[in-house]
C-alpha cells in the first residue's frame, strides 16, 4: 500500500481535522482507520458510534462527566514548572501532570467516560484489555464507581512485570485474566478481549483503552482524552504567558499523545513530537517504534501503521515499558505523520531509563517508564535548541514500574538492553 499524499491533500486533511470532519462516517482519518470487525460485532459498533456521538453532545452527559472528573478524578491536573530540569537543559520545561490523576495516569479520563456511556447504553458487564495495567486499574475503578462488573485481559508477560497493578485491579473488584497466547503482551490481550465481546455483544461493552481499534474507538478515546490538551493549553497561557515551542508525548497506542496534541493542532507555531519505544535496537522485534519504522496494514479493526514483516505478519515487539509494547498505533497518529503535522521519533530503553532517573533526582517526581520516553525526546530537543519553552506530557506515575526499576537499579547498561 502506498499512501503518499500531495501538499494539497495534506493541507485539506489538516483542515478537516481542525473542523471536526475527520473521522468521516466510515471512521476514516484520510487513508487510515475504518471498521474491520467480525460481522457479529458490526451492529454493536454501529450502535456505539451513534450513541456515543449523541451522548457526548448531550449536556446532561457532559455535566455528569465533568462532575466526576472534578470531584473524583481530580481534574484539572497540575501544570508544573520543572525548575531543575530547566536549569540542566537550558530551556523552560513544563510538565502536564497526568500522574496526579486518580489511579495514577491519563487512562482514567477515557475509562470513566466510557463507563458512564456503557451504563447509559444498558450494558451488564464491561470487558477491557491492559498492557502496563494503568488502563486496567482505571477501568476497574471506573466500573466500581458506576456499578458495573468488569473483566480485564492482560498478557502473561505484563502480569509478571506489572504485579502491583494486577493486585490493584483485583482489590477494585475486577476479574483479571492472564493471556498466555501470542506474544503474551498487549496485542494478545486485545485479541482476547475482542473474542470475549464477540461471544456477548448485546450484554457486554468493550471499554478499549487506547486510540486504536475499529471505529468509533479512535475518535471516542480522543474525544475523552483531549481534556488533557485543553487544560494544558490554557495553563500554559496562564502560567507561562505563552504557548510552548514544542509539545512532547510518549506514543504506544497513542491515547495520551492524541489527547495532548489535538488542541494544539491549529497552532502552527507549536511543534508536536511523539516519542515511541526504541527498545534495544532498530531491528524488527527489538523495538515498538511503529510510526518510525512501520508500514500500512490492518490490526485490531483499523488500518494504520504496523510492525510487520515482508509477508504482512505482525511481529512481536519489545520495550522496557509495558504500555508502549504494541505492534500498532492509532490511525489518527498515522494520518498526523502522513500530513507532517506531528514528528515522530524514538527513544531507547537506556535513554528512557536515564531520563527517568534524572527526573527523579532533579524534580522529586517518579514518572512512568512510558512517560520517560517523552522526557528523553524532550531532552534531545533541548540539547539542540536552547532558550525555548517546552511542554511534556507526564502520562503516568512510576509506582507500577517499581519491580522493573528495582531489578535494574544496580544493573549496568549492557544488562538493561539485553
Amino acid at each position: 500500500m502506498d499512501f503518499e499524499l500531495t501538499a494539497e491533500q495534506r493541507r485539506s486533511l489538516l483542515e478537516q481535522l481542525l473542523t471536526d470532519r475527520l473521522p468521516d462516517v466510515q471512521g476514516r482519518f484520510g487513508p487510515y482507520g475504518g471498521c474491520y470487525a467480525p460481522e457479529t460485532l458490526m451492529p454493536a459498533l454501529k450502535r456505539l458510534a451513534v450513541v456515543a456521538r449523541e451522548q457526548l453532545d448531550d449536556p446532561s452527559f457532559q455535566a455528569e462527566l465533568n462532575v466526576e472528573l472534578t470531584q473524583w478524578v481530580g481534574r484539572p491536573t497540575a501544570l508544573t514548572y520543572a525548575r531543575a530540569l530547566s536549569l540542566r537543559w537550558g530551556t523552560s520545561v513544563w510538565l502536564k501532570r497526568e500522574d496526579l490523576a486518580h489511579t495514577g495516569a491519563h487512562k482514567i479520563n477515557n475509562a470513566l467516560g466510557q463507563a458512564l456511556l456503557a451504563r447509559r447504553m444498558g450494558a451488564k458487564r464491561v470487558i477491557a484489555e491492559t498492557g502496563a495495567g494503568q488502563h486496567g486499574v482505571a477501568t476497574a475503578a471506573a466500573c466500581a464507581r458506576v456499578g458495573i462488573p468488569c473483566r480485564v485481559y492482560m498478557g502473561a508477560v505484563d502480569v509478571e512485570r506489572q504485579a502491583p497493578n494486577v493486585d490493584r485491579m483485583q482489590q477494585l473488584g475486577a476479574e483479571v485474566i492472564p493471556v498466555e497466547s501470542g506474544d503474551a503482551t498487549l496485542r494478545a490481550a486485545i485479541d482476547e478481549a475482542f473474542r470475549d465481546w464477540v461471544g456477548d455483544p448485546e450484554q457486554g461493552y468493550y471499554l478499549l483503552g487506547s486510540a486504536v481499534g475499529p471505529h468509533p474507538y479512535p475518535w471516542l478515546v480522543r474525544e475523552l482524552q483531549k481534556v488533557i490538551g485543553r487544560e494544558a493549553r490554557g495553563q500554559m497561557l496562564s502560567l507561562a504567558g505563552r504557548l510552548p515551542d514544542a509539545v512532547f508525548a510518549c506514543v504506544g497506542g497513542g491515547s495520551n499523545a492524541i489527547g495532548l496534541f489535538h488542541p494544539f493542532l491549529g497552532d502552527a507555531e507549536v511543534e508536536l513530537v511523539g516519542v515511541e519505544a526504541g527498545g534495544r535496537g532498530s531491528g524488527l522485534g527489538q523495538n515498538s517504534a511503529t510510526l518510525v519504522t512501520g508500514t500500512p496494514g490492518i490490526l485490531h479493526g483499523s488500518l494504520s501503521l504496523l510492525l510487520q514483516d515482508e509477508h504482512g505478519q505482525v511481529q512481536e515487539t519489545h520495550s522496557i515499558s509495558a504500555g508502549l509494547d504494541y505492534s500498532g498505533v492509532g490511525p489518527e497518529h498515522a494520518l498526523l505523520k502522513g500530513i507532517g503535522r506531528v514528528r515522530y521519533e524514538s527513544a531507547t530503553d537506556v535513554e528512557a531509563l536515564d531520563a527517568l532517573r534524572e527526573c527523579c533526582a532533579a524534580e522529586g517526581i517518579l514518572p512512568a517508564l512510558e512517560s520517560a520516553h517523552a522526557l528523553a525526546g524532550a531532552r534531545r530537543w533541548a540539547a539542540e535548541r536552547r532558550d525555548g519553552v517546552i511542554l511534556i506530557g507526564l502520562s503516568g506515575r512510576g509506582d507500577k514500574d517499581m519491580p522493573t526499576l528495582s531489578r535494574l537499579l544496580h544493573a549496568d547498561e549492557d544488562e538493561v538492553v539485553t
